[in-house]
């Protein structure tokens, strides 16, 4: 799962970098992207314990309350994702998704230079950076709440397990 988090990061880092004109690098980038995406997805489903979507994307209620004690600074520690983090894959696949999804719309003979699609296209680029931003900041300020290296863990796969009062 480490691969694919770190092949995601580094195929939408460069397909951004080549968004200033249409070409083959940037479309090979981002069928790259979705195909790390689309194995994640399925990683989700079959894959280990903690990467199973029914592990860690829980339901309205129980991700509200984990909001309310992140505000309150007593959220819980969780081994694998959190609620909030649960959802953020949800919606960062998602949108990865819907960029795949228009940019090859875009190279169909049925949509080719439809101003509304690129501008779809560049919407979504600028929304999944948004999305990324606000990924990157919940893993800052969880790794200051718990004391503990997120960014360390997401390379080495390790992560010190919860207190025996403290299992989530």
């Amino acid at each position: 799962m480490r691969l694919l988090h770190w092949t995601l990061v580094i195929t939408v880092a460069a397909a951004w970098i080549t968004s200033d004109r249409i070409s083959p690098l940037h479309e090979y980038l981002g069928y790259g992207a979705g195909a790390a995406a689309l194995t994640r997805f399925i990683w989700g489903f079959a894959g280990s314990a903690y990467a199973r979507f029914s592990q860690f994307v829980r339901s309205p209620g129980p991700t509200w309350r984990y909001l309310r004690e992140v505000a309150a600074g007593k959220a819980p520690r969780y081994l694998g994702h959190n609620p909030l983090g649960g959802w953020m894959v949800v919606a960062l696949l998602s949108c990865v998704g819907a960029l795949v999804f228009t940019g090859w719309l875009y190279t169909t003979d049925m949509f080719w230079g439809y101003g509304w699609l690129a501008s779809l296209h560049g919407w979504l680029g600028w929304l999944l950076l948004i999305l990324i931003a606000f990924h990157v900041a919940g893993v800052v300020f969880t790794s200051f709440q718990h004391r503990e290296n997120l960014v360390a863990a997401m390379f080495s796969g390790k992560k010190m397990p919860p207190e025996a009062d403290d299992i989530s």
